[in-house]
């Protein structure tokens, strides 16, 4: 990207929806609550034939730097130091706000470009307002409609004047668009590459992992540990964090890419529309994941949402791992972890020998040893099995445990291969795949963990009958 933009203003002007806009999907979460955006969120923004980075910005709200207002207003000057053009954008229906005159005072004494958004200008009524922007001293401003899309050739042309044809248009651009198309390509593949035998696991492909928990559990502060810097919002407040945010990091040469996503809370609590849009939000992170990591709190873990949680993870076909956060306050640690670790084989059959990881993210404890965890689970989460391995390997378990008869009549399993990986799931052809019980299948389940080291990971079985040739002349003798 040629350069950055934010875009800031006070809380309801029209920030995110610009945002979402710009960048072509809806990303950041919209609602008429003000103050829905806490923290920043870059995207990839394209407007016209402009190519940039655009940061969402949470609005300027009055307030002492220890309030989460005040946190979250330090979230935005980042940004602010960080772009190199802000968009400040007001609302023309309602007007101007003594807000605004504080926002614009600031922005001037910045000394970088600045362009004058009025939104909502379609609106009726909306002249008053848009006449009373240049009061603001930030020159003309430029009338759009984030939510309609109105106005954005002129706001392309406020940019590139604002910032210089120069920076707008660097050279090197013919070379971007080269390598955004290979990048395309690729991702265009992905599934016919997951479809083919990938023997060795690539360890320096970027990885995908998504944080979730309730609300409260660490989630921003464990990212920000990793990344070693304030990036997310955080505080003793439960439910900070809204929207799913996306940052990137190396760990020991590869790109890691995170999903913080807001706490999810019990169905029967989320009541508002816009905690529900958080939900969705994260779910969302979840099934776009590669790993998910739940995190627990250590001094109220195995909480009813916690195992939900969990159990969501293993549907979904994700690879899980745990993280007991807040280990800085178990009084007696050694105890305290043989009590989890019972807990864990007890309360969650359906993802036996998941890793389990005691980790504070306010001490940065654990930490290491909880990405080490995330890559061997990814490693299992990828595994393929030879069709000769598998087909030894069943013949020894129909051997040692036939699969029962049904109406007076033994199942026959002949054949056993991997269809896929990312989770693994195995396909049999046996006799009467309809009548297989439950249980055999998850015997054969607990054997590939146990006999195939493959522990905490979700493992699909499926059934196909054989084909019978003489099947339909059978039928015409009944």
């Amino acid at each position: 990207m040629s350069f950055t933009v934010a875009i800031v203003g006070r809380p309801n002007v029209g920030k995110s929806t610009l945002f979402n806009r710009l960048v072509g999907k809806k990303l950041a979460l919209v609602d008429d609550t003000p103050g829905v955006t806490r923290d920043r969120r870059p995207g990839d923004a394209k407007l016209i034939d402009l190519r940039f980075t655009i940061i969402d910005t949470a609005g300027l709200e009055q307030s002492g730097p220890e309030t989460l207002q005040g946190r979250m207003w330090a979230q935005t000057e980042e940004a602010i130091d960080e772009a190199d053009l802000t968009l400040f954008v007001v609302d023309a229906k309602f007007g101007l706000t003594p807000a605004d005159k504080t926002l614009a005072e600031m922005l001037r004494r910045g000394g970088k470009p600045v362009v004058l958004v009025a939104n909502k200008s379609e609106a009726r009524g909306s002249d008053g307002g848009f006449y009373d922007a240049y009061t603001l001293g930030l020159g003309e401003p430029c009338p759009i409609s984030a939510e309609h899309g109105q106005g954005m050739i002129d706001l392309r042309d406020a940019i590139v004047a604002a910032i210089g044809e120069d920076v707008a248009f660097p050279k090197e651009d013919d070379f971007d668009e080269a390598e955004t198309d290979v990048v395309i390509r690729r991702g265009e593949n992905d599934e016919d590459d997951e479809e083919e035998e990938e023997p060795v696991y690539d360890e320096t492909k970027p990885l995908r992992v998504a944080i979730i928990g309730r609300p409260n559990a660490g989630k921003s502060t464990l990212i920000n540990r990793y990344l070693g810097e304030d990036r997310l919002l955080t505080g003793p407040e439960a439910g900070i964090t809204r929207d799913s945010i996306s940052v990137e990091w190396d760990w020991r040469g590869r790109t890691i890419k995170m999903f913080d996503t807001a706490g999810m809370r019990r169905k029967a609590r989320v009541i508002e529309k816009l905690e529900k849009l958080s939900v969705a939000d994260s779910l969302r992170s979840i099934r776009f994941a590669e790993t998910v990591v739940i995190v627990f709190d250590s001094t109220i873990p195995f909480e009813k949402q916690d195992l939900q949680l969990v159990d969501l993870v293993i549907r979904e076909g994700r690879a899980a791992v745990l993280a007991f956060n807040k280990w800085d306050l178990v009084e007696d640690p050694q105890a305290f972890l043989a009590d989890l670790r019972e807990k864990t084989e007890r309360l969650l059959p359906q993802a036996r020998g998941i890793r389990a990881v005691p980790m504070s993210g306010q001490s940065g404890y654990g930490l290491d040893r909880l990405m080490q965890s995330i890559v061997d689970t990814d490693k299992i989460w990828n595994r393929r099995i030879s069709t000769a391995k598998l087909n030894k390997w069943l013949d020894a378990q129909v051997t040692q445990h036939p699969p029962p008869a049904v109406s007076g009549r033994r199942l026959r399993l002949k054949y056993m291969t991997q269809v896929k990986a990312r989770p693994p799931a195995f396909m049999v052809s046996c006799t009467r795949p309809e009548a297989i019980p439950e249980s055999y299948t998850r015997y054969l389940v607990n054997n590939l963990r146990k006999d195939f080291d493959m522990p905490g990971v979700p493992i699909r079985v499926h059934y196909r009958g054989s084909d019978n040739p003489f099947e339909s002349k059978a039928k015409k003798k009944r």
